[in-house]
């Protein structure tokens, strides 16, 4: 596969055309930004680790039934990938509260729900990605119903799933970000990635934060956090 032209470079990623219309190549970067890039620095490592991670997860998703960009890994910390068009739609699932769910309703981190929450926020830079319901979407056009209904199932599905794979190695998955995207003949499938860049990784026992919470909140040891995450999970 021969890579080209740089497409895109946003704020975790490089994003380069190949000699395939249909598929890309994805690098990933260092650079850590929080606060809709407001704080700025730098994770060593995280690149790789984010990216062998996603592929690993996007590999046991697939397998799962839930289709993904995921195409093949070719480096530490470069991937090949469907071309897609990303509907303009952060999915978030929380299943323990935390972050901004806290600071909005006023509750303590921590509080475990019953059953799994969703919110959609509007990916949108310029107006601070402000939440958006599915009215709202449907309205400007973002995405349509069938395509929200069936962005939730996947969504709950990968949950189900991400708790599951992450238990097993002594993790809570307290919440996370996904995104999706429409391939050239208009599939929903899972795009973007799934890392302690997306995710809200606390250790079971002692509750540890090992995910950007560490970088956002100035706790050190972001870099021990994410190798930490990597070694459970891939046994490295």
């Amino acid at each position: 596969m021969e890579k080209r032209e740089q497409l895109y470079e946003g704020k975790a990623k490089k994003v380069y055309s190949t000699d395939d219309p249909e598929l890309l190549i994805v690098s990933y970067k260092d650079d850590a930004t929080a606060f809709n890039g407001l704080k700025k620095g730098t994770i060593q490592g995280k690149g790789a680790i984010n990216n062998r991670m996603t592929n690993n997860f996007m590999r046991r998703l697939e397998k799962e039934g839930v289709p993904t960009h995921y195409v093949q890994e070719l480096s530490d910390r470069e991937t090949v990938v469907k071309k897609v068009t990303i509907v303009p739609l952060e999915v978030i699932i929380r299943n323990i509260s935390a972050g901004s769910f806290s600071k909005r309703y006023g509750v303590e981190e921590g509080i475990v729900f019953e059953q799994p929450t969703i919110e959609f926020s509007y990916k949108n830079d310029d107006l601070g990605d402000p939440l958006i319901n599915d009215y709202h979407a449907v309205a400007l056009k973002l995405a349509t119903w069938d395509e929200i209904d069936l962005i939730k199932k996947y969504a709950f599905k990968v949950n189900d799933l991400l708790k599951g794979f992450m238990k097993e190695i002594g993790i809570d998955l307290v919440d996370f970000k996904l995104e999706f995207g429409k391939t050239s003949d208009g599939t929903i499938i899972l795009a973007d990635e799934i890392s302690p860049d997306t995710c809200r990784f606390w250790d079971v026992e002692t509750h540890e934060k090992l995910d950007k919470d560490r970088f956002r909140r100035d706790l050190g040891g972001a870099e021990d956090a994410y190798q930490e995450v990597m070694r459970r999970l891939m046994g490295e």
